[in-house]
């Protein structure tokens, strides 16, 4: 009987374990990918400031 008591308590752990790690790979990807949206944003605001100076120099 403890035998398998000590099963189910090392499968939990392992199982908490593998769900631990599949969380925090799921964040760091999903904070890459807003990372990656954020640099397009930023990159379009340039842009369009480098066009409102330039728009401002020619009037």
């Amino acid at each position: 009987m403890g035998n398998i008591l000590f099963v189910i308590i090392y499968l939990l752990l392992l199982l908490g374990a593998v769900s631990f790690i599949l969380f925090i790979r799921a964040m760091l990807i999903n904070a890459k990918a807003k990372n990656s949206a954020s640099d397009d944003i930023n990159n379009k605001l340039d842009r369009i400031i480098q066009l409102l100076e330039k728009q401002d120099k020619q009037i």
